[in-house]
């Protein structure tokens, strides 16, 4: 992985693949190339690093009207010149580029590729390699193509052209996100509609084991057994300028100070007419059917997943479990007779969460999918669908992806609990605590200035860190410790803090940063007992304190809310604190090391 951009049409594909790369960046990669198609010469250039690096090395002259081109996250093969894509076959006649993993690539090269000489350490120089064997063999380029798609086992999104047909771009998809983009005279294929919205805002779906062929002015879509398959384009909705830094610095600060305004906008897209924020009745009937919610999700959403747990329990006393995508997937638990499974995804495409949703639909059980991403494969496959309406996040680190999953996870919760008669829910309004916590919020990105100070104080040079929390503190330690060791390198861990004494106060030493967030009154004391448990043996503590139960020595003071709705308060200046902390160590906050956006591959 990580994405992908093609063109086919009668202008120069050059400047479209770099711009659909460049808007593809958000996902994470560490190289990037592209392949130009001119007549029968492939130009091909590819390197490590930047798109702002490739672009360097691309002639200006450079021209094609047939391209492709690719970001990639290492899988196989360190990165490097070799192991960037495009990749091409010996002879040079077949180039391709290809996201995911193929699971038997080393089995297709002893078997049918002994004699062929390989420049990369890629399962995709494999395939591309296949397709070209089995030309040589006597079939036409599709039928090759189909014959090697038919071999592979895993995930795969492919686009290859061949160097004889320059009418033709070819491309195919399994378990990776691909789309095809239609235009006036042309036509593009996308790992994202954001890297083709500059040329089309018109849409089609690939699905699972479809072959697509493109040409300047046609669209054409086989199955697996090559029939043709018709299928409507769709009108992408996102807003071009939602994807632009505008005076920022870096996305993520953007997207930290986005969050108010993202609360509010779930407030109005779940509001009914009385202004009662609702959930369509479909919806309520599956959950209210099941006797169970197994909420699957990975990373910063299954994180959200916990507070939402929290959230159902209380408000709609409905038992629900949380799982991590890639556990559940290969050790499921024994279920109940009828589970209901909640997927949290930003992206819509995470690969984890994907193949539970495969395998729980097989087993006839209900599915609902809580997504960023209209469209996305897990928007498409899930029974239901819920929307966070967070505009596009492009920093690889989530933000405001995080608090609008629990904000919509909230409004699930109150009226599931209304339909049931649950007192707590039937009493609590909602819609104004959630513009209460906007406001709250407001307030929180306001205090730049004073975490950076803390993050200055705390973080800059430290090899460790610890986030120390209670009850649904205890989430938000962990969302803000991954937030932390994500941007910055920090090895941070968030713990429950009751569990101190239980090992995890060995690591202490002096000056070990420790920070602790404090939202509950039930477990004031009994956090802020261990705090002083740190403090004696030589950390640096620093609270953060819903406010009510703050005290003088803390350091910052987070404005009241709600107590079921304080981790979308808290979990902000901990956000800050890890951008802050990635400035002061001179860090890439918005494309860290070794991460992507939409983990595609599991």
């Amino acid at each position: 992985m990580c994405g992908i951009v093609g063109f086919i049409g009668s202008k120069n594909a050059k400047d479209v693949l770099l711009n659909g790369l460049e808007k593809l960046e958000y996902r994470g990669y560490d190289s990037a190339g592209i392949a130009l198609l001119n007549h029968n010469e492939v130009y091909v250039v590819k390197e490590k690093g930047r798109i702002a690096d490739l672009s360097e090395k691309v002639a200006e002259n450079a021209f094609g009207e047939v391209g492709i081109g690719h970001t990639r996250w290492a899988t196989h093969g360190k990165p490097s010149h070799e192991n960037a894509h495009p990749h091409q076959s010996t002879s040079g006649r077949f180039t391709m580029v290809h996201n995911g993993v193929i699971e038997n690539y080393s089995l297709l090269k002893e078997e049918y590729l002994k004699e062929a000489t390989f420049i990369s350490d890629t399962d995709t120089e494999v395939i591309v390699q296949l397709v070209e064997k089995f030309v040589e063999e006597g079939l036409n380029t599709e039928s090759a193509l189909r014959k090697t798609l038919s071999l592979l086992h895993g995930s795969y999104a492919i686009s290859l052209i061949d160097k004889e047909d320059s009418q033709t771009l070819y491309a195919a998809k399994s378990k990776s996100p691909l789309l095809i983009g239609k235009g006036e005279g042309f036509n593009v294929i996308a790992s994202d509609a954001m890297a083709a919205l500059k040329e089309t805002d018109q849409f089609i779906e690939i699905m699972d084991g479809e072959m697509v062929i493109l040409t300047r002015s046609g669209v054409q879509i086989l199955s697996a057994e090559g029939e043709e398959i018709e299928r409507a384009a769709y009108t992408a909705t996102i807003d071009a300028t939602d994807i632009e830094k505008g005076t920022y610095p870096h996305y993520m600060l953007k997207e930290i100070d986005e969050q108010p305004a993202v609360t509010r906008r779930i407030i109005q897209s779940y509001q009914n007419e009385d202004g009662e924020l609702t959930v369509e009745q479909p919806i309520l009937d599956a959950i209210l059917e099941a006797d169970r919610v197994h909420i699957i999700a990975c990373g910063t959403s299954y994180h959200a997943g916990l507070v939402g747990k929290n959230l159902i329990e209380k408000l709609a006393h409905i038992p629900v479990e949380v799982h991590v995508s890639s556990e559940f997937g290969y050790n499921m638990p024994l279920l109940s007779e009828r589970p209901l499974f909640l997927f949290i995804t930003q992206s819509g495409e995470t690969a984890d969460s994907r193949q539970v949703l495969v395998k729980v639909k097989e087993m006839g059980y209900k599915t609902l999918t809580l997504t960023n991403v209209s469209g996305s494969t897990l928007d498409r496959e899930a029974d239901h669908a819920m929307y966070l309406f967070a505009g596009p996040e492009i920093a690889v680190a989530s933000t405001k992806a995080y608090t609008a999953q629990i904000a919509v996870l909230s409004i699930l919760a109150v009226t599931l609990g209304r339909e049931k008669g649950i007192a707590a829910a039937k009493e609590l309004d909602l819609a104004v605590e959630l513009g209460i916590v906007a406001t709250a919020m407001e307030a929180m990105v306001a205090s730049k200035e004073l975490v950076e100070h803390i993050a200055g104080e705390f973080l800059a040079t430290t090899r460790n860190a610890f986030f120390l929390g209670r009850s649904v503190d205890y989430f938000v330690a962990m969302e803000a410790a991954l937030k932390l060791k994500e941007i910055s390198y920090i090895q941070a861990e968030g713990f429950a803090s009751g569990e101190l004494k239980h090992g995890t106060i060995a690591l202490i030493e002096d000056e070990t940063p420790v920070l602790a967030i404090v939202t509950q009154e039930n477990i004031n004391w009994n956090i802020r007992g261990n705090v002083n448990e740190v403090l004696a043996r030589g950390a640096n503590a620093c609270v953060f304190a819903m406010e009510g139960l703050e005290q003088p020595e803390d350091r910052l003071v987070i404005p009241h809310v709600h107590p079921l709705l304080t981790s979308l308060a808290s979990v902000i200046p901990c956000q800050l604190l890890a951008y802050y902390a990635a400035l002061h160590r001179e860090c890439d906050v918005d494309k860290p090391r070794n991460l992507a956006k939409s983990v595609t591959v599991e």
